[in-house]
């Protein structure tokens, strides 16, 4: 059978998604995992390749196996030998034909600010620490400009080709109050922000790329009409800092 599979993982200690020589992937641990269960060795597509450091919590991935003892044995067998970094949410029977990229209609992504004058230990490997004062207003106004149908050269390159265009469905910057619980007992003060963006596909670095120009506009260094002219200027020089890995985490694949 081909197997449908959404899966979780901590980025830290990967240099990615895709598997690479002498070095950690999620890939890599995924097909261990399949070996040693299975007996078989399997090749493990995927709705993206993730950067080195991003998380996941709706990966999907497929893979085709012979396993015969149903889909929830292969479940927790394999979360049985997963190191505790990955673990398979859902698993299901697919369609023989069934790919988690090319058949994928959007892709979630979501990207976390801690907004605090100290940073946080506890929140050090999901957010990235802003210790300054941020506009989240003008950011969410600029991030809206990104909405619908544009050339996003200014913000990545293309992970195959030479086509820049992409169909964003919603970006949008909130706060998101702290209330314990997410990374511990929570402090006083202390503010999360996340940047939500959908779209039928991403650049290279493309959220990551948005994420330090907005972060620009936040700081008062770039104003709405300055991102919107480096926006369609697709010109990839005029884009802000891009924002450390840390903070990205792919929540959601649709079909």
């Amino acid at each position: 059978m081909r197997a449908r599979v959404v899966v979780s993982y901590d980025g830290t200690d990967y240099a990615g998604y895709q598997r690479q020589l002498d070095v950690p992937t999620v890939q890599e641990v995924l097909e261990q995992a399949l070996r040693r269960v299975t007996q078989e060795t399997t090749t493990v597509l995927a709705a993206g390749r993730t950067d080195a450091g991003v998380h996941a919590v709706g990966q999907v991935i497929a893979f085709d196996t012979s396993w015969r003892h149903g889909e929830d044995d292969l479940q927790r067998a394999m979360n049985a030998v997963l190191p505790p970094d990955v673990a398979v949410r859902e698993l299901e029977e697919a369609a023989v034909d069934f790919h988690p990229r090319f058949d994928a209609r959007t892709r979630h992504y979501r990207y976390r600010v801690y907004n605090a004058p100290i940073r946080s230990p506890l929140a050090r490997r999901y957010s990235l620490h802003v210790p300054y004062a941020l506009d989240v207003e003008a950011m969410d106004e600029a991030a809206q400009s990104l909405v619908g149908e544009h050339d996003f050269a200014t913000f990545g390159q293309p992970p195959q080709g030479e086509v820049t265009v992409r169909r964003v469905l919603r970006a949008a910057f909130r706060k998101e109050p702290h209330r314990g619980g997410t990374f511990g007992p929570g402090q006083d003060g202390e503010t999360f922000l996340r940047f939500d963006i959908e779209a039928n596909a991403f650049l290279y670095r493309m959220v990551r790329s948005i994420v330090g120009t907005l972060l620009d506009v936040g700081q008062g260094r770039m104003s709405l009409s300055a991102f919107e002219e480096a926006f369609a200027s697709c010109e990839r020089s005029r884009a802000g800092k891009t924002a450390a890995p840390h903070g990205l985490c792919l929540i959601k694949v649709t079909y």
